[in-house]
């Protein structure tokens, strides 16, 4: 049997797509992780987003084309599981149970194997078939989330925060770093709040250590939260030179009024004080947050208030999302829609031409500096690297014009020759 893969959304879908594709590769099923997924497939299953309607249409849409394709003859059987399925699983039924073969929600992994005729191994919960290219690879280390922000339909979707026990991550971190793994990046709903569940305390930093300890080159931390910031993590941090100097913390706002309509649970003083803490106790440390523009309720003042929050800090990396009003949300539920979409796209495309001058003047106090840089890739007639600054697909490049053969996921030492907003130009 050949099934191809077909992940949308985030890099936690992207693990749930791995451990499918682990159990379907160990029961002698040839799987294919693929952006074209018509390739010479019995079945198709895509994997879906449904966090925010931009993500919901492009889910809705791939599923439309597949199942185009299976009528044209293309692939004989698809299955739709994810996010976008647990979230309206019964309208998709009603509405494509003849053109769908299954629906299958973020925790139905045993149930698609079975309907694919396959058993489903526990003893294969510590191996993965990573999608990813070899050399970097994700590690989940919890599902759901127990924080109550008012625009957020995570809860709704994923259920409320349950770590992996510690033993099993280290598990898989292990047997990632044995497969040739030279980056693992930590991930969850809220990497912050692990172990709380399990051990009645947090244990990232219990976490990170041990897995400094394993032996990866680079340590990477995704999606820590900043209330109640547990900051050991950052101590561990400026310990181990693996770990690397980078921590996205999506903050959203600045505005005291809109973090407390969002139910964020702190105050725009901790967010000042916690970014003091972490430049402090590493200086060069890369910041990578997230902000959302046109929350019910933000005024043009709140927004002035949130352009010189972006202008003052100077993050290292930024991105920006217009609100969007997800039902039964607390925010769907309590407050009206009342900013006009098109206000929402100007006072986001106002924050990114502030970030687009600071990442510019960042990047040109790299130039004649050297950097260490790891290869991802190669285009035509030059590579693609990233610095410990940079996580893969969503931050800056390292452009390397280079007449010498460089490997795929090795590092080398490349001096910084010219830069522009989002881009580094190199020689090793």
């Amino acid at each position: 049997m050949k099934i191809n893969i077909l992940t949308l959304g985030c890099s936690k879908n992207t693990v749930d797509s791995e451990n499918l594709g682990t159990q379907l590769y160990k029961n002698n099923v040839q799987v294919k992780y693929t952006d074209c997924p018509y390739d010479q497939a019995d079945a198709l299953i895509i994997n879906t987003c449904g966090f925010i309607l931009d993500a919901k249409q492009e889910s809705i849409d791939t599923i439309l084309d597949a199942i185009e394709a299976k009528q044209k003859g293309l692939v004989r059987k698809v299955y739709v599981m994810g996010c976008l399925v647990q979230r309206y699983k019964h309208d998709l039924e009603n509405e494509l149970k003849n053109e769908v073969d299954g629906f299958y929600g973020v925790n139905d992994l045993p149930k698609i194997l079975k309907d694919l005729g396959i058993d489903y191994k526990k003893e294969l919960l510590g191996e993965r078939l990573i999608s990813t290219p070899r050399h970097y690879a994700f590690l989940k280390i919890s599902e759901g989330c127990d924080r109550q922000c008012a625009f957020c339909a995570i809860p709704l979707i994923r259920g409320p925060h349950k770590s992996v026990p510690f033993e099993q991550l280290i598990e898989q971190a292990q047997y990632l770093y044995a497969t040739g793994v030279k980056e693992l990046i930590i991930i969850a709903q809220d990497t912050t709040y692990y172990g709380i569940d399990l051990y009645g305390k947090p244990r990232l930093d219990e976490l990170l250590e041990q897995l400094a300890k394993i032996g990866f080159p680079w340590i990477r931390l995704h999606y820590t939260y900043p209330s109640n910031f547990p900051k050991k993590v950052i101590q561990v941090m400026a310990k181990y030179p693996n770990i690397v100097n980078y921590i996205d913390i999506p903050f959203q706002h600045i505005s005291d009024k809109i973090l407390q309509r969002m139910r964020r649970g702190h105050s725009s003083q901790h967010i000042y004080d916690l970014i003091d803490y972490f430049r402090k106790t590493i200086p060069d440390i890369a910041i990578r947050t997230t902000l959302i523009t046109g929350f019910p309720g933000e005024t043009q003042q709140d927004f002035e208030q949130l352009k010189q929050f972006v202008a003052e800090i100077k993050f290292d990396r930024l991105g920006v999302f217009t609100y969007s009003h997800e039902e039964n949300t607390y925010a769907a539920l309590h407050y009206e829609d009342n900013v006009q979409e098109n206000v929402k796209r100007q006072r986001m495309e106002q924050i990114m031409q502030i970030q687009q001058k600071i990442s510019l003047d960042k990047n040109l106090q790299k130039v004649g500096k050297t950097y260490k840089v790891i290869i991802d890739r190669q285009e035509q007639d030059y590579y693609i690297g990233r610095t410990q600054y940079d996580s893969p697909e969503i931050d800056n490049e390292v452009i390397i014009y280079t007449d010498k053969q460089l490997k795929i996921g090795e590092f080398y030492n490349a001096q910084i020759t010219d830069a522009y907003e989002f881009d580094l130009i190199a020689k090793v």
